[in-house]
Parts: structure tokens; C-alpha cells; sequence
């Protein structure tokens, strides 16, 4: 590795054009306790790194009722995908950010019988 440089690889979301319209539930509930959280933008690879902690931040809630039910899919999903990325085997760690989509877009339907 070089002494003052290094390559990185991150992922970005890619939301037309925020997570508020791609994901509009999951945006208002996220909203509700924080809404910096869904004003940030983050990808949704970024928010299953963070389920945990929105596990207990939303703990009552009715978006950790259903995170609790997909959360040991998605902390293995960013776990798989963090070990994909640092082998450089970026096909696999693409294949795995699809399911994560999949994922969350259960999640969001998961919501819509929900009243916030």
C-alpha cells in the first residue's frame, strides 16, 4: 500500500432523488424520532450498519417491530457485503446490495398497513 494514497470503495445511494420518495414510509418513520437521519440521504447499505442502533432508538415503535423481524437478514447482508467489498469481489458484494433492496422494500411494504 502506498504511503500516502489508497483506493476505496464506497457505496453511495442512488435514490431519484432522496430516500423520501424512494422509501417514503420508511422516510416518515425514521423521521419521526430523527429526522436527520432520512434528511441525510443515506444508502440503504448505510441503515443496515446502523440497525442496531435504530433498534434501540425506535425501541416502542412500530418500525422496530418490523426492522426486529428482518434484523438478523440484514446485519448478515452488510456483514457479507463489508467482506465482499474488502476481497475486491465487487460482483458478489452488487448480487448481496440487491437483496438488501429486496430487504427494504418488504420493510416498506411492511409499513404501509402501519399508522405512524
Amino acid at each position: 500500500m502506498s504511503r500516502y494514497m489508497q483506493i476505496t470503495v464506497t457505496v453511495r445511494p442512488y435514490y431519484q432523488p432522496d430516500l423520501a420518495a424512494a422509501f417514503p414510509r420508511l422516510a416518515r418513520h425514521l423521521g419521526f424520532l430523527n429526522p436527520d437521519i432520512a434528511q441525510a440521504n443515506p444508502s440503504l447499505f448505510d441503515l443496515a450498519g446502523q440497525v442496531d442502533k435504530l433498534l434501540y432508538s425506535y425501541d416502542g415503535t412500530p418500525l422496530r417491530e418490523i426492522l426486529l423481524r428482518h434484523h438478523k437478514t440484514i446485519r448478515q447482508l452488510h456483514q457479507d457485503i463489508e467482506a465482499y467489498i474488502a476481497d475486491w469481489n465487487l460482483a458478489a458484494a452488487d448480487r448481496l446490495l440487491y437483496r438488501l433492496e429486496d430487504i427494504f422494500d418488504r420493510l416498506e411494504s411492511e409499513l404501509d398497513s402501519v399508522p405512524l
